[in-house]
């Protein structure tokens, strides 16, 4: 099945294709043939996976004649520092409101990593407390300001998780060059825009593969409940069937106590990562999504003789917002 993604409005933010990296250090201590693709790599904002979702969320927003920006997130969010980073190429005004919604405190996290970069991307940031207050503060912007594009959290629609499907055809031809097609996907599941891009993009390009989602925000059926109506929004949009999901596993093994809340678990596979194939993961997505996948191979969950492809979501100036944890775990 073909699916044609060019009559929906985009603007290019990444440089694609992203890297396909084998990692024969890090496979010789798992197990299983370990690919990562590196959506953490890109010119624009320090990377990540938010980049694809923008391309079609902001393209819709000019062709509507936005004039400004506001989103949400957490205040170390990699959308928000993303949204902005996009925002200053493009020359449109940005607003983020950000709640303090992680029970963490401190100068690194408050003023490091990601929000420190969404100053230097040259947004306005407005701190809030609770979810009633960002609310409060979404509806004064938009009675402030003209014509305002609000992106939810995460960019997570149907239209910015075409963003994923677009990913999917990307992979398919980067396999299809190498011969070598993986068993399996790993990705995180948070506000479920990457991954029902992926699950609808796997189902529009009859790729047939197994899925596992490590839920990093929320315990695996409260994620499964956010991720289905994703998946029949986008699916909607391109005007095929919704997928079932008898190839899609969903964990929270790794969640530990919630989001933003890194585990011993996390700590090891940020140094697993980093020590065998100098891949920096951050304790929030990445790392709980890669401490996910090594925790399903030493159960025997994903098999050895599986190739495994790994989805490197970004989130790398969030690494330093936890900075003393960070020390205290990662210090030799």
């Amino acid at each position: 099945m073909a699916t044609d993604l060019s009559s929906f409005p985009r603007i290019q933010l990444g440089q694609w294709p992203s890297p396909l990296q084998p990692c024969p250090r890090l496979s010789g201590r798992l197990g299983p043939a370990v690919v990562v693709k590196r959506d953490d790599v890109s010119l624009l904002g320090v990377g990540g996976n938010k980049l694809r979702k923008l391309e079609f969320l902001l393209g819709a927003a000019l062709r509507d004649g936005a004039e400004r920006v506001v989103t949400f997130g957490a205040v170390q969010t990699n959308h928000g520092r993303l949204t902005a980073a996009a925002c200053a190429r493009l020359g449109l005004p940005c607003d983020l409101v950000l709640t303090r919604s992680v029970p963490r405190e401190g100068e690194a996290y408050e003023r490091s990593g990601n929000i420190l970069l969404d100053h230097v991307y040259g947004a306005t940031v407005h701190l809030v407390d609770t979810d009633e207050e960002a609310a409060a503060r979404h509806e004064e912007l938009l009675a402030r300001h003209g014509n305002v594009a609000s992106i939810p959290v995460g960019g997570s629609t149907g239209v910015g998780a075409l963003g994923y499907v677009a990913a999917v055809a990307e992979l398919i031809e980067q396999f299809g060059d190498t011969g070598v097609w993986p068993t399996r996907l790993v990705a995180p599941l948070a506000s479920a825009g990457t991954a029902a891009g992926l699950v609808v993009g796997a189902a529009a390009f009859g790729w047939e593969i197994d899925v596992d989602l490590i839920a990093v925000s929320r315990p695996a059926e409260a994620a499964r409940q956010v991720l289905l109506p994703i998946i029949d929004e986008t699916a909607a949009l391109l005007d095929i069937a919704p997928p079932p999901l008898d190839r899609v596993r969903i964990t929270d093994r790794t969640l530990g106590p919630g989001y933003g809340l890194p585990t011993e678990d996390v700590w090891r596979t940020i140094s697993l990562f980093g020590s065998t194939e100098a891949i920096t993961l951050d304790p929030v997505y990445s790392a709980k999504a890669a401490a996910g996948m090594v925790s399903l191979i030493e159960d025997g969950s994903i098999g050895t003789s599986e190739t495994v492809l790994f989805l490197h979501t970004g989130g790398l100036p969030g690494l330093f917002a936890y900075t003393p944890e960070a020390t205290t775990h990662l210090a030799n």
